[in-house]
């Protein structure tokens, strides 16, 4: 097949022709000289490349050839294709390259997904489109609810498919394929391909062309990667030196959890610094105003987590930064694929704490490079904050009848407290505490005093001699006491508050919440264990 170096060589119609030259798109990327002569020819294919290669180019002129010339019509309800993309913010990007490549073909296409109402949707629906771009969860809903339905499919297109297949969609895609016709085109494209991905898809396509432009996983060329190691407690002050310097014009920062995510938000405002979250416990309309402060420049930094990041085709980001090291390695790629797009020069730099050094030698070993280690950024002044600043409010979970669940060491602890007040303020009964004081155990053992009911006092030599006298006084280094035995600890560390006055004391009140959000599950095991310990003690 001859090689193919402008887009004009390929065999598109006019139309679509003129749409690429008003974009100013002249020569195909590799991945899109390769894939598109294949699509024209109605092959199935597995492309492979990387992030911000041009992917979604290469399967969307195909399909807009394919369906502005093979004669098909819309039908009501229906998709004529269907591209399927994990994130919101990915099936958006790809409507608006639909909507430009083919703005002088006259077909219709729409974007569904979750986060917002289902009645524009459905209403896009009723008439049928040419074109459906849409994330699995919203997608089967509708298909469930009779919405949508693909009896007329012509092409399917499974967009980051490595993502889609195993991270959490496998079942949402399956339950889709299962709804599909048999006779189909199905692309699929993907940054990495794990081999157990790339055996799935061999199931799913049929006779496929493998389009593999560069090796697996391995990052863009034109990326600076650097890595500073560090302590987990320090990593939001050295964020905040690192963006004092203003060559970080546009920054994208990575974290592995939503909470996260907000934290270094929140830090950033302090610091001066605009930076907006983006997540997926944020709303659809927080997300966009979020995308579009950033690529205004209103927004300097976007933080955000792997899953909602996928999609943000943005141009001029001139540093991704890691504050957090992905736990798989694929996504190492994908994150550091947000600069550089377009041969565009970029720079990648990564915090690793101790517990993240497994992650940094994954990545290097999938990547086949060596990250280079970066020396500190220049300190800035500290951003005071306050140590609770890093904990998460208190969840109230609910039991039944609406009231408050306690554990039981809460309970008992508060019906003890409850029944010794109710004590304390009731007068004492008659005799009680007055008359039936026993005697200091040391009179009980002198010669020849009387017992307090009447038996003979025991001799000197009953004493044995070999018994070590009880200690009546406190014993030494005693403090006040709890329901255990032991001192409240919570009491001590209130008494004595970090002060904040060095650097050191500063950002080690910047992160105590250093364990990922995926460890909450298991780490709250450990604290209801204590809870019913303490509640036993109690009792005791």
């Amino acid at each position: 097949m001859t090689e193919i170096t402008k887009f004009s060589e390929l065999a598109l119609r006019p139309e679509i022709q003129a749409a690429l030259a008003a974009e100013g798109y002249e020569t195909p990327t590799p991945i899109q000289r390769q894939a598109i002569p294949h699509a024209l020819e109605g092959r199935d294919l597995l492309g492979i490349a990387q992030t911000g290669t041009g992917k979604t180019a290469a399967f969307t002129l195909p399909i807009l050839q394919h369906l502005s010339t093979s004669g098909g019509s819309r039908k009501p309800g229906t998709a004529r294709t269907l591209v399927l993309t994990p994130t919101r913010e990915l099936a958006i990007q790809i409507g608006e390259s639909v909507k430009n490549y083919g703005a002088n073909l006259g077909l219709k296409h729409t974007v569904i997904f979750g986060g917002v109402g289902q009645k524009p949707q459905t209403d896009a629906m009723k008439s049928g489109v040419d074109i459906l771009v849409a994330t699995p969860g919203r997608l089967l809903d509708l298909m469930n609810q009779g919405f949508i339905k693909f009896d007329n499919l012509e092409a399917f297109v499974l967009d980051e498919a490595d993502r889609m297949l195993d991270m959490g969609f496998i079942h949402d895609v399956k339950r889709v394929i299962a709804k599909l016709p048999a006779q189909r085109q199905t692309f699929f494209f993907s940054a990495t391909m794990p081999d157990e991905v790339a055996k799935l898809a061999g199931r799913l396509l049929k006779e496929p062309v493998r389009i593999e432009v560069t090796p697996v996983a391995t990052t863009a060329e034109k990326i600076v990667q650097g890595v500073i190691h560090c302590d987990s407690k320090e990593k939001r002050q050295l964020l905040a030196d690192l963006l004092a310097d203003p060559s970080f014009s546009r920054v994208i920062i990575f974290t592995r959890t939503k909470h996260g995510a907000n934290k270094v938000t929140e830090f950033l405002g302090k610091a001066g610094i605009g930076a907006a979250a983006i997540h997926g416990n944020k709303s659809q309309s927080a997300r966009q105003a979020a995308l579009e402060g950033f690529r205004a420049g209103s927004v300097r930094a976007l933080v955000a987590t792997d899953i909602a990041a996928r999609g943000i085709d943005i141009d001029g980001i001139s540093h991704v930064i890691n504050f957090e090291l992905p736990n798989i390695a694929e996504s190492y790629v994908h994150r550091i694929g947000r600069t550089a797009r377009a041969g565009a020069e970029g720079s990648a730099i990564s915090f690793c704490d101790g517990e993240e050094r497994a992650y940094l030698r994954d990545i290097e070993r999938l990547t086949k490079q060596p990250i280079a280690v970066l020396p500190r950024p220049p300190a800035t002044t500290p951003v005071v904050t306050h140590p609770s600043d890093d904990q998460r409010p208190p969840r109230p979970q609910q039991g039944r009848g609406g009231r408050p669940q306690q554990r039981n060491g809460e309970r008992q602890g508060q019906r003890n407290a409850q029944g010794q007040a109710q004590r304390s303020a009731q007068p004492p009964r008659q005799g009680q505490g007055q008359g039936k004081q026993r005697p200091a155990p040391a009179a009980a053992v002198q010669t020849g005093a009387p017992h307090p009911h009447g038996r003979p006092a025991p001799a000197a030599h009953s004493v044995n001699p070999h018994k070590q006298p009880v200690h009546q006084g406190p014993r030494p280094n005693q403090g006040p006491r709890t329901g255990q035995g032991r001192p409240d600890q919570r009491t001590q560390q209130a008494a004595a508050p970090r002060a904040l006055g060095t650097f050191g004391d500063l950002v080690a009140g910047l992160s105590s919440r250093s364990a990922p959000d995926e460890l909450d599950a298991t780490n709250e095991a450990p604290r209801r264990s204590e809870g019913r310990t303490q509640g036993r003690g109690n009792r005791r």
